[in-house]
């Protein structure tokens, strides 16, 4: 479903709320915000649905002040400069203006996350929204479980062990859930909670499980370590990182050698591009390095400001004209975030998003389980968007949106009140 966000919310915005009590909104939007949580690992439809009940509660209950507060920060403003050089970049894009609304459409969703902070920052009902997502991933975690090791059930979901969706984001999914439950588990730890921080251990240890033994994305075995260091880091600074690192190291060479699935998951990649450097053999891997390829010749057509908004399949067209094999398959997704705003907007487009994700990574700075949450959402965005266009992608896209707006309201929130000699 593709939402045609600026008119809906300037419409939104000019009509207020004088028929319903704007405490009841507020609530209703809080709620509204937790059913699309639940919803991203499900449906694509329902999250869609309840993205515009959500505009529709939230934006009268917003004010002017509120809204001038957070486009005011980096944070904030960020995600508006990027959508609006995006806007403008339909003037100059050679392509059908249907493709240069079709590229507007991915970033959209950018001008969400300035509401979702607003609301946040004043709600306390956050933590409801990662609870909805952590029940709603912890209940696709049992059900692949469940298709991986009962083979003889009738009903066997998209794929193995996957029951919904696919399985890049189910495993991205299960990282994020993972790596907050091994956050509690140290802070657990730290307070002499043993019992406590063990069942954590061993339930995050069942969504890593999955990841090695079940199904994963390639990227995710990247983001993995990342995750690990920054966790360590975070913790116990470099006592920890220095742990994370030797614990990694360990971990990582048991799983790749006691499963066959990761082993074969990885042997395949490495096969795939020493054929491919080789003799261009084809192959998934070697699709990746010919739109790398192809893009970075775009870019360096129009490197300042791009080819335009929606320029990308015109751009993709033009490259594989003559051409044979993997490299000849026109595309419409570099299968790189970064790449895909520099061929539309060029380098100042792409310092803009590299600009974006540096302030919603330093928003996250403080303490606590929200804080930590938002850290992972944006490393693994960044991280696996060096090899897909993640969001210009529907659900990885929302999850970004919502995952840095709730959690960066609940940081301002806890930020705000917090005695001046500590901020």
């Amino acid at each position: 479903m593709k939402l045609q966000l600026v008119p809906f919310m300037t419409l939104m915005i000019n009509l207020r709320a004088r028929t319903l009590d704007p405490q009841i909104l507020a609530r209703l939007a809080d709620w509204f915000a937790v059913g699309v949580a639940v919803s991203l690992p499900w449906s694509t439809t329902a999250t869609g649905i309840l993205v515009v009940a959500w505009l529709a509660a939230v934006l009268p209950t917003l004010d002017a002040a509120a809204m001038r507060r957070e486009l005011a920060t980096a944070a904030g403003g960020l995600p508006i400069l990027l959508w609006a050089l995006a806007a403008l970049g339909m003037l100059w894009a050679d392509a059908s203006w249907s493709e240069r609304f079709g590229g507007l459409d991915g970033f959209n969703r950018l001008l969400v996350i300035p509401l979702l902070l607003a609301q946040f920052r004043r709600s306390e009902h956050g933590r409801w929204v990662l609870i909805g997502f952590f029940a709603s991933v912890l209940g696709v975690l049992l059900l692949s479980w469940s298709l991986a090791l009962l083979p003889g059930l009738s009903w066997r979901g998209k794929e193995l062990g996957v029951p919904v969706k696919d399985y890049i984001l189910q495993s991205g999914d299960f990282l994020i859930c993972a790596f907050a439950l091994l956050w509690l588990a140290c802070d657990d730890g730290r307070r002499g909670r043993w019992r406590s921080a063990a069942g954590l251990v061993a339930l995050a240890v069942l969504f890593l499980a999955n990841i090695a033994f079940v199904v994963t994305g390639r990227t995710t075995l990247l983001v993995a370590p990342v995750l690990l260091l920054l966790l360590g880091w975070r913790q116990f600074r470099w006592q920890g990182l220095a742990g994370a690192t030797l614990l990694g190291c360990i971990v990582g060479a048991a799983v790749t050698l006691e499963s066959p699935y990761l082993h074969a998951r990885l042997s395949t990649s490495m096969s795939d591009l020493h054929a491919y450097l080789a003799s261009n053999a084809e192959s998934s891997t070697s699709q990746h390095l010919e739109l790398l390829k192809m893009s970075l010749a775009s870019v360096e057509t129009a490197p300042i400001i791009g080819h335009g908004t929606g320029s990308i399949p015109e751009q993709f067209r033009q490259a594989v004209f003559g051409l044979a094999g993997d490299a000849s398959v026109a595309h419409v997704n570099p299968h790189d975030q970064i790449l895909a705003v520099a061929i539309q907007l060029g380098l100042v487009g792409a310092t803009l998003l590299v600009a974006m994700w540096i302030a919603h990574f330093m928003l996250f700075r403080g303490g606590g389980l929200d804080a930590w949450v938002g850290m992972i959402i944006v490393v693994q965005n960044f991280v696996a968007s060096l090899f897909n266009s993640h969001l210009f992608d529907f659900t990885q896209g929302w999850l970004y949106v919502f995952g840095v707006g709730v959690a960066g309201g609940m940081a301002l929130r806890k930020r705000d009140s917090a005695p001046a000699t500590n901020r």
